[in-house]
């Protein structure tokens, strides 16, 4: 019995001096290892690094090249998403000489809303959409400083007019129906835009 105790105290008083000298050194590996590294401390906002090519930033409602929405008002991106971030108000395109058009289906997104306090950026929305409308930007400096300002409107997310484009609404210049948006076999939208112009230069 008194064999057993020495070696019991023996083996605590080791363990206890290991406790007391090594572990604290051993904790500070990490540290010494790394202390004389080079330091990569990202200078962020001043230095901004570029992103991964297919980043999941903020949401962009894109156009035709003609200007015309591509969004359909659907709602599947709605549906889609997981924290019910999107709200959709679809409405019905009018031709005619009082119509409006914004986009060359038969419905058009009239409310489009991201509210970013809720947004995950998952991507699941741009999966469900039919039309390519809704994509993902590398943009990624959503921070606010108050809340109604991160809830985002159509106006905030749709792209900007490029050059040959016409502010919606009007009518479809890329074909006869929505067809030809669809599959890709419209004429250069430019040319359209430019041929009422050569027809009143040439005095006809």
């Amino acid at each position: 019995m008194a064999d057993e105790q020495k070696g019991q105290s023996n083996q605590s008083e080791g363990k206890g001096l290991r406790e007391q000298f090594w572990d604290p050194i051993a904790g500070f590996g990490v540290t010494f290892r790394t202390m004389f590294k080079k330091v990569v401390t990202e200078q962020y906002p001043f230095e901004k690094m570029p992103t991964a090519p297919r980043f999941h930033g903020r949401h962009q409602l894109n156009r035709w090249p003609d200007g015309l929405e591509k969004c359909i008002g659907c709602e599947l991106c709605a549906w889609a998403c997981p924290a019910d971030a999107i709200y959709v108000e679809g409405a019905s395109n009018t031709d005619g000489p009082d119509g409006e058009r914004f986009s060359p289906g038969e419905r058009y997104g009239r409310v489009y809303q991201i509210n970013y306090l809720r947004c995950i950026l998952c991507g699941l929305c741009i999966e469900a959409c039919p039309t390519r409308a809704l994509t993902m930007t590398n943009e990624y400096e959503l921070a606010d400083n108050n809340r109604a300002d991160l809830i985002y409107e159509k106006s905030d997310l749709l792209a900007p007019l490029l050059p040959g484009m016409e502010q919606p609404p009007h009518p479809m210049l890329l074909g006869d129906d929505e067809g030809a948006y669809y599959r890709g076999d419209y004429m250069d939208v430019s040319s359209h835009l430019l041929e009422p112009e050569a027809h009143e230069g040439s005095g006809h």
